[in-house]
């Protein structure tokens, strides 16, 4: 695990909001071909923490360190990140609602000038995304709430990503649709794509994962191999709804 690159490198990360302080000085890292996990509940930074990564947070201070590839990421807008391979799909989704799927997956590799190459790619992710590939030409604003997050996903993926943020990819979705996406999520980190995975469906996320960290009102409270942690009793207490 040492000698894996590191891809994310987050020490003393502290975010305020006015006098709120809504995460206190965590430190976290994700190596080269992992899938790492943030697990919590609600409203315990996890998302705040994401969007420090990316600099889409609102009026806040952000202190501490973010290294992207042992840069800092500090200042760096939006479309610099997709620039540099690092991409997002937030909570809520944020499809293009008023374009087709195969549109949305184009403006996901708005960065690259590859024609061919980008055509294969849709190709290739519809492999991964059959139901997509049947709605091709849909409108994206017609689809279902989880068809929506395969779409995210996908589009995210076209800009060939060294590290690829989820933020509860899972949310208000089914749970025939909530196993679906966590299936595909198993298939792209097993094509060696880098995957930060934020997510309240505890169980399905360690099973998911190589890590895992949990964090409760702002802090890192534990951390370790996602596997161990689905047989911790405090885990199982607080998060699996097991004694």
């Amino acid at each position: 695990m040492e000698s894996m690159k590191k891809i994310l490198d987050i020490d003393k990360l502290h975010v305020a909001y006015g006098g709120i302080l809504a995460v206190k000085g965590i430190a976290l890292e994700v190596r080269e071909g992992e899938l790492v996990t943030l697990i919590g509940a609600n409203g315990a930074g996890k998302t705040t923490t994401l969007k420090a990564i990316t600099g889409t947070l609102p009026d806040c201070r952000v202190e501490g360190r973010i290294d992207y590839l042992g840069a800092s990421l500090q200042g760096r807008k939006s479309f610099q990140l997709v620039e540099g391979k690092l991409a997002m799909v937030p909570e809520g989704r944020g499809v293009f609602t008023r374009m087709s799927i195969r549109e949305n997956l184009l403006m996901g590799a708005y960065t690259r000038s590859d024609k061919a190459q980008i055509a294969a790619d849709i190709e290739r992710w519809f492999d991964v995304f059959p139901r997509l590939k049947e709605r091709a030409s849909q409108m994206a604003g017609t689809l279902s709430g989880g068809e929506q997050q395969m779409l995210a996903m996908a589009r995210a993926l076209m800009c060939h990503p060294t590290l690829l943020l989820l933020d509860e990819p899972s949310m208000g979705l089914s749970p025939i649709m909530v196993e679906k996406i966590f299936e595909v999520i198993r298939k792209v980190s097993s094509q060696g794509i880098t995957i930060l995975l934020v997510e309240q469906n505890a169980r399905l996320a360690l099973e998911a994962a190589d890590r895992a960290y949990v964090m409760e009102s702002g802090l890192i409270t534990m951390q370790g191999v996602a596997s161990d942690m689905l047989n911790d009793p405090k885990i199982k207490a607080a998060y699996l709804g097991e004694e």
